[in-house]
């Protein structure tokens, strides 16, 4: 297979876009396999790299590396949306080159949300189940950095539209959890351009893999995804399902509270199952899973509150999953970068739910709290400018045993560098205040 993928390259002119740790991942891979090739690397931000053959692009105009190279070996974070591309220039990606060449059996989760929790599952049922297993991808870790030791294991591999955008092939055992508004600012065309990315976790399957999909949100809904080129064997698991073993999967783990992890259990299980693993291993693996950081994550009882962190829900959907699995919700704290969501039918859910206070931070949480004003909300609403202003209101504020919730329904990078950034602030500020 690594045959192959030089062969690929030959004697082409090759470029990174993108230098951040996956970049800086597939220039490590690169050199292994061409120790004196010619490489060109390009980011906005100043690379310092001791190559001598190595050409760097940086600054404002690093995008135009696109006519300076025949691959283009393409990090996730970086947007090509409104790029003018050449023709015939070749974009790969990591994910790309793993799944069409790596030696080891492949299995991809991507979805809105619920990815992480459904990747991490299966690799722990796997590895319960005495099945060797490596997770890799967007928890972290850059597919090409295990390529070279991961045959005979099972690749799980959590995958975001980003990673998915530009890939030829797909996973032996693809899952997707949903699909709802999402970086609608990264794509070309919005939602159709998001969800067409995420549809090539199943478009290059071949006969006999296997594509597991939401049975309460039928993809044939969406006339943005194209199903007609998949030849796997499909099956769709929604919250309720009359498969006998995954009913006895209900869990008593805290950390799978609500209706969404259960659908992430019977996700993961149904792939586990494929790829081998045993129904003690399984139900195992769900007892002891210890939760995903920043998802519904409980961070402190300081002053008589619960205080979590939730602040990987960037989106509405997963706001009102964390607020219906924990049900003593009193506060709610959400807000953060405009990516153009719509957020009417939000607004109308929070009344429904009945928080009792809102408190919204910039930019989205202002937008919001203007729509719930509008719809004639009686909850208490207040605005803050920052996290150390949001926490202080909540402890003031939520009522005794009750849920402080922090849950964006926003990214955050108005403000900080990722939501795991947010949420440490805000673990810090509730330290800080008591």
């Amino acid at each position: 297979m690594l045959a192959q993928l030089v062969e690929l390259v030959g004697k082409k002119r090759i470029a990174l876009l993108g230098f951040g740790r996956e970049g800086r991942s597939s220039y490590t891979f690169l050199r292994q396999l061409f120790p004196t090739r010619p490489l060109l690397i390009a980011d906005k931000n100043p690379v310092a790299l001791e190559d001598p053959y190595v050409t760097l692009l940086c600054g404002p105009d690093y995008l135009e590396v696109v006519h300076r190279c025949d691959i283009l070996l393409k990090s996730p974070g970086v947007p090509l949306k409104d790029v003018p591309l050449p023709p015939g220039l070749k974009i790969t990606c990591q994910t790309d080159l793993f799944l069409r060449f790596a030696a080891c059996v492949k299995a991809g989760v991507t979805g809105s949300k619920g990815k992480t929790t459904t990747s991490t599952l299966i690799f722990d049922m796997l590895r319960a189940s005495g099945i060797p297993a490596r997770l890799v991808g967007n928890v972290g870790v850059p597919v090409l950095d295990c390529f070279d030791d991961i045959a005979g294991q099972v690749a799980v591999i959590e995958l975001s539209s980003h990673q998915l955008e530009f890939t030829q092939a797909s996973p032996h055992v693809a899952v997707w959890t949903n699909l709802y508004e999402e970086h609608l600012e990264h794509y070309t065309g919005g939602f159709a351009g998001y969800a067409a990315a995420k549809a090539h976790i199943f478009q290059y399957q071949a006969p006999g893999d296997l594509f597991i999909s939401n049975a309460d949100q039928p993809l044939e809904d969406f006339d943005c995804v194209r199903i007609s080129r998949c030849k796997a064997r499909r099956c769709a698991v929604g919250v309720r399902t009359e498969d006998s073993f995954l009913q006895s999967l209900e869990s008593n783990n805290p950390r799978l509270r609500g209706a969404h992890n259960r659908q992430d259990i019977y996700f993961a299980a149904t792939a586990a199952l494929e790829l081998g693993a045993t129904h003690e291993g399984i139900r195992r693996a769900v007892a002891a899973f210890r939760g995903i950081p920043h998802r519904m994550e409980p961070i402190s009882n300081a002053g008589g509150i619960k205080w979590v962190d939730d602040c990987i829900s960037t989106i509405p959907h997963s706001v009102c999953a964390a607020i219906d699995a924990l049900e003593t919700v009193d506060t709610l704290i959400l807000g953060g970068f405009d990516r153009g969501l719509d957020y009417r039918t939000f607004a109308k859910e929070l009344i429904e739910r009945n928080v009792r206070n809102l408190i919204c931070m910039p930019e989205t949480g202002y937008s919001i709290a203007k729509l719930l004003r509008a719809l004639g909300s009686g909850q208490h609403i207040v605005l803050v400018e920052t996290m150390e202003e949001a926490v202080a209101t909540a402890a003031a504020c939520t009522a005794p045993k009750k849920n402080c919730l922090l849950s964006p329904a926003a990214a955050s990078y108005n403000i900080y560098k990722n939501f795991e950034e947010k949420g440490a602030h805000f673990a810090a500020c509730i330290a800080r205040l008591y």
